[in-house]
């Protein structure tokens, strides 16, 4: 059976006047019908501009140098932009991280959502309200009808989370992506929202890719996780496989930050150091400078993305196989 979606070798650059700095490099993973997949990592590791690349959604000065993007078996990285518009929002859809600065302040919440219907679907107004309304009661939203006619400045957080829910599923997209969906909103709104994305998603068969740094919601909501740092996978496989015995370092700190695992200490656990920065001097493996088990090949040379066991895959010298050339461990 053929994916949903298929990432083979995807690289990403952006053009400074010194010359193009890579943001995201050889990303690869396929995700079937109805699956879930998170990708994860802290800030700056190329987890939102991966989710730009395959919506083709990149400021002018940032391009996809070499790989391919495949939903649906088509092609997307040879899909013009008036061939992606006929994409976006109705076959692959996105939420992104702040619905206040994603939705139009000017417009109402029922003519934002509508307008995709007419968009994609040719729907006239008098239906295009109906189904609006039909949406807006599937994400949960109290008094639909009112809710229509609201601006979004005049919604909760969570609310307009739901709005840009409806508006993303308003035409069944075989994949949505969700870019931080529960930023700055309380426990209890965050659960609901995470609890409505699995839902819709089991409910249509729709594909799912959830772009977080918390290890709770991927272990909530998905079913294969990739771990990024420094715009490159270091680890993927199945969620229980990977909670259950994470291999990276670099996965194994985040895990270890999460406050669950520091309870009854006097301080949270963190990762020394910080993620570097796009272009900067690299020699070796990009995690070695915060690495607790570090070695002098790591300082060296940068380790390939290669499979520990069934399913699952570590860039690390840790797991590092018989045909590597000799080093001083």
């Amino acid at each position: 059976m053929s994916a949903i979606l298929e990432v083979d070798g995807l690289v990403t650059k952006v053009n400074m006047n010194k010359g193009a700095i890579t943001l995201v490099e050889d990303i690869s993973f396929r995700l079937e019908k109805g699956e879930a997949i998170g990708l994860v990592g802290e800030s700056g590791c190329g987890k939102s501009v991966t989710a730009l690349s395959l919506m083709r959604l990149l400021s002018t000065n940032v391009e996809i140098t070499s790989g391919s993007i495949r939903l649906n078996e088509r092609l997307l990285t040879r899909y013009t932009e008036k061939e992606m518009q006929k994409i976006r929002g109705k076959e692959l859809a996105m939420i992104f991280q702040d619905p206040m600065t994603s939705l139009n302040p000017v417009l109402t919440v029922g003519h934002q959502i509508g307008e995709v219907l007419k968009r994609h679907e040719g729907l006239r107004s008098s239906l295009s309200k109906e189904k609006v309304i039909g949406l807006l009661k599937q994400v949960g939203i109290p008094r639909p009808e009112q809710i229509y006619q609201e601006y979004p400045h005049r919604l909760s957080g969570g609310m307009r989370q739901r709005v840009m829910i409806a508006m993303a599923i308003a035409c069944s997209p075989s994949l949505l992506i969700a870019d931080e969906p529960t930023t700055a909103l309380d426990v209890t709104i965050q659960s609901q929202i995470l609890d409505l994305l699995t839902e819709v998603r089991r409910s249509t068969g729709m594909s799912l890719i959830m772009i977080t740094h918390d290890f709770g919601v991927v272990a909530e909501t998905c079913d294969k996780v990739m771990v990024m740092y420094a715009g490159q996978v270091v680890e993927s496989a199945d969620v229980r496989t990977l909670l259950r015995n994470p291999r990276h370092p670099y996965t194994r700190g985040l895990l270890n930050s999460l406050p669950e695992k520091t309870r009854g200490s006097r301080r949270l656990y963190s990762i020394p150091g910080s993620v570097p920065a796009p272009g900067a001097e690299r020699k070796g493996c990009r995690f070695a400078p915060r690495c607790d088990r570090v070695m002098p090949i790591c300082r060296e040379h940068n380790p390939e993305l290669k499979p520990v066991d069934e399913g699952s895959q570590c860039r690390c010298w840790l797991y590092q196989s018989e045909d590597e050339p000799e080093a001083d461990l």
